[in-house]
């Protein structure tokens, strides 16, 4: 079987490697992805070091046209690269496609972005003396992403920092290389000098470790856990370099008495429960006030019903399989946390069986759960959500804001009133009104608050924050 390799300096290098299996079929072998090593991430910060002067300075028609061919064939090649991504991460192939079209979106985007670079030209408080405002790239950048977005995450760190003429040393999630192979192979073809982005696959311990140890890296953009974004933000601190962090979550979603109820229960199975759960911006609080409280839970119990878990090949499949073993086990562990906390399991929770061998979980549904328990305040990052029972708005607010994370959070309400107080209420980056917590657009901001986030914001316009740093020039006439 071919080795997929890693990607330094322009060749592809490695022969060390490891099997890349379905979470959908255990038995399916994906590919041979490379495990790189601590001195190819060394040389690959080399290379890039090496090709910054001559990118930074590279025309902006050259970095358009390199990121519009790149979204050109991401588009053009959708349904062999959904298909890859739905195999390696379980996602459904309807999601796989949404994703697949994102990056191609992004990469769109920031091929425009590249043409719409600006500056300010401003008086001086002296006379005879010009001044003017503009951005460079900051250097060498690393990228560590996470699984669960294993091409639409990469796409939005790879494009703005290529647009505003960063280099780029890439390490993806182990679990998901193949997607990530793909996008350099796509990127590389479409013109790159050599050295400009490089991949080295493998595990954290080993890849994303050495990048944090090697002081050539001016800046590291990682989504992951909060465990990690801690070890990413001190090892950043260390070398004085520029550090972007996204990280957990446990968004709630909020249901009031006069919420549309059909509406409520499609929202909240939609932000709970698709993807396997397995977003940051996923709702595993819902917060339900009294009034719709046991209409919502035997609606929703009753929707959760029709949901079929299966392969995520396969036509009819709503949700896929957790990602790996691993994965599966802490789930099933919060569920037994769950009920010895004291909550009660109102559906799911069960191990599935399917035609081909895969971790295949039930959508898990607690009630009568508060704000307290472990299950509402840790993030599972799975297909299990709680009910917390509360008297009013006021109380649903003060739940939803009691919370170490801010990354997302939703309401369901048909009352102007409560939709504008809870906009501005919220102490989460992202709030979404009578929609899924899960699903931001690819030319907004994206991030939150508190433990959920640090630094600038990804996405859109606001990526530049991050990816360059700010000079001021003056001139005497």
């Amino acid at each position: 079987m071919m080795i997929h390799q890693n990607f330094i300096a322009g060749e592809w290098v490695g022969t060390e490697a490891s099997k890349n299996i379905s979470p959908s079929n255990t038995n399916h072998v994906i590919g041979m992805y490379a495990q790189g090593s601590a001195k190819d991430v060394t040389n690959a910060i080399a290379a890039a070091k090496a090709a910054f002067p001559a990118w930074s300075r590279s025309g902006i028609l050259e970095r358009n046209a390199i990121l519009r061919k790149t979204a050109d064939e991401i588009v053009a090649r959708k349904e062999e690269l959904s298909a890859l991504l739905a195999r390696e991460e379980g996602k459904t192939l309807p999601e796989a496609v949404g994703e697949v079209i994102r990056a191609a979106q992004i990469f769109d985007f920031f091929a425009g972005e590249t043409l719409r670079l600006t500056g300010d030209a401003v008086p001086s408080a002296r006379p005879n003396i010009g001044v003017e405002v503009t951005r460079e790239p900051l250097g060498v950048i690393g990228i560590i992403t996470p699984w669960n977005f294993p091409i639409a995450i990469p796409a939005w760190k790879i494009a703005p920092a290529l647009a505003y003429g960063n280099t780029v040393v890439f390490k993806p999630a182990d679990l998901v290389p193949g997607c990530a192979w793909a996008i350099v192979d796509i990127l590389n073809r479409a013109g790159l000098q050599k050295g400009v982005l490089n991949l080295v696959m493998g595990r954290g311990s080993v890849v994303g470790q050495a990048m944090l140890e090697n002081p050539d890296l001016a800046g590291i953009t990682f989504t992951g856990s909060t465990g990690t974004g801690k070890r990413v933000a001190l090892a950043s601190v260390e070398h004085n370099r520029k550090f972007q962090l996204e990280m957990g979550g446990k968004n709630p979603m909020v249901v009031l008495d006069d919420a549309d109820l059909d509406l409520a229960v499609e929202t909240a199975a939609n932000s709970s429960f698709f993807s396997t759960g397995q977003r940051c911006t996923a709702s595993s609080r819902l917060i339900v006030t009294e009034g719709i409280h046991d209409r919502f839970v035997a609606a929703l119990t009753e929707k959760l019903k029709t949901l079929n878990v299966d392969n995520a090949m396969k036509a009819g499949t709503h949700i896929g399989p957790v990602v790996d073993e691993k994965q599966l086990k802490t789930n099933i562990d919060y569920i037994e946390i769950g009920k010895q906390e004291g909550a009660q399991l109102a559906f799911g929770g069960e191990l599935l069986k399917r035609d081909t061998p895969g971790f295949y979980l039930q959508p898990t549904l607690f009630t009568e759960a508060t704000n307290q328990m472990r299950i509402s305040r840790e993030e599972i990052f799975g297909p299990v959500a709680s009910i917390i029972r509360v008297k009013n708005y006021d109380e649903a607010l003060e739940v939803a804001n009691d919370s170490p994370f801010g990354l997302s959070a939703g309401i369901a309400t048909t009352s102007l009133k409560y939709a504008t107080h809870f906009k501005r209420n919220s102490e989460a980056g992202m709030v979404m009104v009578n929609l899924p917590t899960a699903g931001v657009d690819f030319h907004v901001p994206f991030g939150g608050r508190k433990a959920s986030s640090f630094g600038p914001r990804e996405q859109g316009k606001y990526a530049a924050e991050f990816f360059t740093v700010m000079k001021t020039s003056y001139t005497a006439a």
